[in-house]
């Protein structure tokens, strides 16, 4: 019976009529783990919505005070401290908690500022951290006494995270850090073992959050052999408790790249070189150009495609932040010619090299869909690519094409690297208007249009067969865009055929599906409901029993006929005779002579 007192759900916790002076066993127990979890997953850290969790926690302590009756005074605020011997109801444990909460994810948001946080923040925030530090340990110190065994080791290994995570911010007393985030490692380790299976795999999920921390502070101690790349391949999971490992490998990776900014003094491209003076720009150009060694070193073919789109997103930035760096110089370098040709050119080679990247990327939606294209839904909600989506995706790709060849051949001098790169241009546009008639074909053939599926086959074939030519033609064959060159030529081929035997069949079959469905017609049916009647439809040149797409036998007019409005005689309604004053014509009339006894008896 005490036990079951003692776990309080939420909403008994809120409750304002328990009583806090009640006969309650001195060992209380409650899941830290899982609370904190789920007040930070249903609250607004599952978007890393720090703001909206701190203003919950708030909320959160409010309710507690109140259904505690534990306020801190009507009028002036006067500070009650929550000693061992207050804690008589779990309810101030969890004020204790809330108190934590909120100062970290105080601090945690100033930690994700666009910018970052300045000198004067960055005070502020480890203020916070120490204050989230303080709760947390008089939070382990009240649980030590006050709840069973395994709500303390909890109540420690959240403190040991909150120091270790005060330290981590702090960027000194690596050891010490190092030694507290093992500490909470080892005690969920240990409550991982245990437990219903909910329970451990929060467990098992929170050792792994804590993973990237502990390489980290090896890593800075020098204890690790892991390059500071190299940890951003670990922290790939998401959570509350992987934002400030992140943010510290970003801030490490910045300066590296800072560092080896001073040995960038070049940009090459097509036998180009340009100079690089900006250290913004060459920051810049040094981080996209990390991103492209993960897109095509080794371990990339093991990449997942959402990845690979997330590592296209942060490039394509970088090389943005670039641009407008050197057109700013542009703005800047006045009338002085021979430093505002080469930050042209460097412009050029820039926006040159973010083409090439923008079809890479496109091209591998391309990929995506198609595999999703001929793909059975299993489940409901799956989406199955629809061939119109490929056509726009080729649309795209044959304008990125067209954006770089115009780009490519906006100079007057040009070497024999860029003719030759414009020709590659010129032979990929060829190569996508194939696959574009292709699977523009593929939507009229499901819209059951025959002749038109049947005569971009045909188109198809024919570009995709040019394009073959010209990539076999070259010394350096591509031999991937050489293969599916003949698949699609392969298939416009026996799709064109198919596309002629069912145009065929169907026409065949025509005058007997066009009398069915002429017998079909009738008056009218009141049973199925019609938009629209042939008699309606008299101007319009529209087959009525002959498309395919119609669903339903059409009906000829409505009976019996609906009601219609038709004009009248109107009302006439005398209303001026109420209001006009007749003349008195009494003395106009004829006076009738009575005699005496007419009189008597008028």
């Amino acid at each position: 019976m005490g036990k079951k007192e003692n776990e309080m759900s939420a909403m008994e916790i809120d409750d304002p009529k328990s009583d806090g002076s009640e006969q309650i066993l001195p060992r209380f127990s409650m899941n830290v783990l899982q609370l904190m979890k789920t007040s930070q997953a249903q609250h607004g850290l599952r978007h890393g919505d720090y703001a909206r969790y701190r203003r919950y926690c708030s909320a959160r302590l409010r309710r507690l005070y109140k259904s505690l009756k534990f306020t801190h005074g009507r009028g002036k605020y006067t500070r009650r401290a929550i000693l061992e011997s207050t804690v008589t109801d779990v309810r101030f444990l969890h004020v204790v908690f809330y108190m934590t909460e909120r100062a970290w994810s105080h601090a945690m948001d100033k930690r994700q500022l666009p910018d970052g946080p300045n000198a004067r923040q960055r005070i502020y925030l480890i203020g916070r951290l120490r204050k989230a530090v303080k709760w947390a340990s008089l939070f382990s110190s009240l649980c030590s006494n006050k709840t069973d065994s395994r709500t303390s080791l909890e109540a420690e290994a959240y403190a040991s995270y909150m120091k270790g995570t005060l330290l981590f911010e702090q960027d000194q007393n690596w050891d010490t850090a190092l030694a507290c985030f093992r500490n909470a490692r080892a005690v969920y380790e240990e409550l991982g073992k245990y437990g219903d299976l909910e329970n451990q795999v929060l467990c098992r999920e929170r050792v792994e959050e804590l993973e990237p921390s502990i390489e980290y502070c090896k890593h800075k101690i020098g204890k690790s052999n892991l390059q500071t790349s190299e940890l951003l391949q670990i922290g790939e999971m998401e959570g509350p408790a992987l934002d400030l490992f992140k943010a510290k490998i970003e801030a490490a990776m910045e300066e590296a790249r800072s560092q080896q900014a001073a040995s960038l003094t070049e940009f090459n491209w097509l036998g180009y070189r340009f100079p690089v003076s900006n250290p913004k720009s060459r920051v810049s150009i040094l981080k996209a150009q990390d991103f492209e060694k993960e897109l095509q070193g080794l371990g990339a073919e093991s990449l997942p495609a959402e990845k690979k789109l997330t590592i296209y997103d942060k490039l394509f930035t970088a090389y943005h932040d670039a641009r407008n760096t050197i057109r700013s110089d542009l703005v800047s370098a006045g009338n002085a010619e021979s430093v505002k040709d080469d930050l042209n050119g460097l412009d050029k080679a820039v926006g040159a090299v973010l083409g090439q990247r923008t079809i890479e990327r496109n091209q591998l939606l391309v990929k995506i869909a198609k595999s999703k294209l001929n793909k059975k839904r299993d489940d409901k909600t799956e989406k199955v690519t629809k061939p119109e989506e490929l056509v726009r995706l080729y649309d795209l790709l044959l304008q990125n094409v067209a954006d770089l060849s115009d780009l490519i051949s906006s100079g007057r001098d040009r070497k024999p690297e860029e003719i030759a790169f414009e020709e590659e241009c010129q032979r990929k546009s060829l190569a996508f208007r194939a696959e574009r008639c292709f699977y523009l074909a593929k939507s009229y053939s499901l819209a059951g249009k025959r002749v038109e599926a049947y005569a971009l086959y045909c188109r198809a074939r024919s570009l995709a067969e040019d394009a073959l030519s010209k990539f076999q033609s070259i010394a350096n064959k591509d031999e991937g865009t050489i293969q599916e060159l003949k698949a699609v030529s392969k298939e416009c081929r026996a799709n064109s055929c198919i596309e002629h035997a069912t145009g065929i069949m169907e026409e065949e079959k025509a005058p007997e599906k066009l009398s069915k469905k002429i017998s079909t017609i009738s008056l009218n049916d009141t049973a199925t409901k019609v938009e629209k009647y042939l008699v309606d439809k008299l101007e319009v040149y529209e087959s009525a029993v002959g498309d395919a797409n119609t669903k339903m036998a059409p009906k000829i007019e409505r009976f019996p006929p609906a009601f219609q409005s038709i004009p009248r005689n109107p009302i006439v309604l005398d209303l001026a005779y109420n209001c006009i004053e007749f003349p008195v014509l009494d003395e106009r009339k004829k006076k009738v002579q009575r005699g005496f006894i007419s009189r008597l008896w008028g």
